[in-house]
């Protein structure tokens, strides 16, 4: 499977080229222009595989489309682990994001090495791997992994705010296991779509009842997490949030084409020193 990925990964250029040639007589068709010349002794062919086509197999289609190609069709199944030797905190944060994460599974990291949490992983038909990282007691980084080829996501945390943190005291009971909406504001780049596909196929899909919302808000390329639950006022039209804990904020700083364990795999985007060095550059 491994090999029939990079192969594909491998054609991409070409089919780059022969849908850029459809593209061109595409155009000249329609605006009543002769062929281009240098398209002219592939007319024939170029043409017949145009007239085969629909709207759904005329798009290019890359390898990332082949990243959530069963997304929609089996709920994501999610392994939840830790740095080695997990301080209490840490401990406590990744048990809350079990009840985050629907069919999400949570283990000790042990002495497992990535490259064996990935296996295994791979050889029980996990879709991701999610592991939170600590700095003196403080959880600061969080690694998304999609099995089984990548893409894998690293993000930095800040401001991490475990459920017993909330001041709010209504916080303090059950949390609902039904699966929650997601809520998506403020990405409007390419790789803020990116990063969207990523975190939302993280999540099974909804029931129109539920009453969880999941908020991953971005401003300034920080992205807020938020959890609430609502209800409808009786009489009133109004929504009543309540927010269910916890909280915290992630900053997006690389996206490997591959797994956590592949070293070797092509960086699609890595955050350099200076790039937000100007007041209104955004890369989400």
């Amino acid at each position: 499977m491994r090999r029939e990925y990079l192969y594909r990964k491998s054609l991409e250029g070409t089919e780059r080229q022969l849908y850029e040639k459809k593209l061109k007589i595409r155009q000249s068709l329609a605006e009543g222009k002769p062929i281009p010349t240098e398209l002219r002794n592939e007319e024939a062919a170029l043409r017949q595989e145009i007239d085969l086509e629909d709207d759904q197999t005329q798009e290019l289609k890359s390898t990332i489309d082949d990243e959530y190609s069963n997304a929609g069709i089996e709920n994501p199944k999610i392994l939840l682990t830790t740095s080695r030797d997990p301080s209490s905190r840490l401990t406590q944060f990744v048990k809350e994001l079990k009840l985050i994460f629907p069919n999400s599974q949570r283990i000790n990291r042990g002495g497992q090495v990535i490259s064996e949490i990935v296996e295994s992983c791979r050889a029980a038909d996990f879709s991701d791997i999610i592991m939170v990282h600590e700095h003196r007691g403080v959880p600061d980084g969080l690694i998304v992994c999609h099995l089984p080829f990548g893409p894998t996501a690293y993000f930095g945390l800040s401001n991490v705010a475990t459920r017993h943190e909330i001041k709010d005291k209504s916080v303090l009971g059950t949390v609902s296991e039904a699966y929650p909406h997601l809520i998506f504001n403020n990405f409007n780049t390419k790789l803020g779509q990116r990063t969207c596909n990523i975190l939302k196929h993280l999540f099974p899909v909804p029931k129109a009842d539920s009453k969880r919302i999941i908020t991953f808000a971005n401003q300034s390329d920080f992205i807020s997490f938020r959890h609430h639950t609502y209800e409808m006022k009786a009489g009133v039209k109004s929504i009543g949030l309540t927010e269910i804990g916890p909280r915290c904020e992630l900053r997006l700083y690389q996206i490997k084409l591959g797994t956590m364990d592949q070293t070797e795999a092509q960086n699609e985007y890595v955050i350099r020193p200076y790039m937000n060095s100007a007041r209104k550059r955004t890369a989400l």
